[in-house]
């Protein structure tokens, strides 16, 4: 049994600033990553392989023109990213599974939170809910999703 300093961590200062297109590649590996190692206490191999092996490039490259993405670096290694479109839809928000409960998804979340026109929705895997939920989001529904044919449970969760 793990003691609890060993599952909360210090809070370490990132900077945070706007993404870049060449951010694009290693966020994608951040994403893989994060997914295949982080969510593995949620979710069976098959779905994390048809959930990590979904992150296309050109797919990726689109959306992120319009919304408002941020990253979070360590040095000059990009750690976390999420990004908000203009509705309020917080369309990703992964922190690499090594800088875990240090703070950074808060404070990437702040940010995009404070600048929403209102309602903020999400769609959040069964990993990510409780820190959804801390931060006031509620369940609106339960999701079943398809990827790559393998079926994933996840959550659309809002928060006014």
């Amino acid at each position: 049994m793990k003691s609890k300093q060993n599952r909360t961590r210090q809070v370490i200062p990132v900077k945070i600033r706007p993404y870049r297109p060449a951010d694009l590649e290693e966020m994608v590996a951040l994403f893989c990553e994060t997914v295949r190692r982080v969510n593995a206490r949620d979710y069976a191999p098959a779905q994390l392989e048809a959930w990590a092996s979904g992150a296309d490039l050109a797919r990726w490259r689109l959306s992120l023109q319009g919304h408002r993405c941020l990253v979070a670096l360590d040095g000059d290694v990009i750690v976390g990213f999420a990004d908000m479109d203009r509705r309020g839809y917080l369309g990703r928000l992964f922190v690499h599974a090594d800088f875990q409960r240090q703070g950074i998804a808060t404070a990437l979340c702040q940010q995009l939170e404070q600048a929403a026109p209102g309602r903020i929705y999400t769609h959040v895997s069964i990993t990510a809910r409780p820190f959804f939920e801390k931060r006031g989001y509620m369940i609106v529904r339960k999701q079943e999703v398809v990827r790559a044919g393998v079926t994933l449970e996840n959550f659309l969760m809002e928060k006014c």
